[in-house]
């Protein structure tokens, strides 16, 4: 069975940093496409960013271009989310997900496993 796991979320305050984890099981990250999503209460899902299986390419949503770096270790099944410089507004619950679909920019239009997800919340 494929699994994605998300770890790494916690409170923070405003200026700080967190790192995320997807932690994949059952495929190889070069096999699959993952994006990486959230989504705050009461407001839609946004995809933030779209990973490319083969080049590990990324391309990222503006507003968080330039603080949200991605990164993957093919040896431990696992792409990192590295968020710094953190605002209110990137308060949400974080998920990864998993796809054949080509990135789109910085969605994956399509995919077909997806994470339970993590909580983030920036508050002084």
């Amino acid at each position: 069975q494929l699994h994605l796991v998300e770890s790494g979320g916690g409170l923070v305050q405003p200026g700080g940093s967190l790192r995320l984890s997807c932690t994949v099981s059952g495929f190889t990250l070069d096999s699959q496409n993952i994006g990486w999503f959230r989504q705050a209460p009461g407001k839609q899902r946004e995809g933030i960013l779209c990973i490319n299986s083969g080049t590990s390419s990324a391309n990222y949503r503006d507003s968080v271009k330039g603080r949200f770096t991605t990164s993957r270790d093919n040896a431990k099944n696992t792409v990192y989310l590295q968020m710094n410089s953190l605002k209110p507004e990137d308060t949400a619950s974080y998920h990864c997900a998993a796809g054949i679909f080509p990135c789109s920019g910085y969605i994956l239009p399509g995919y077909d496993y997806w994470g339970q997800g993590t909580q983030v919340t920036v508050s002084s």
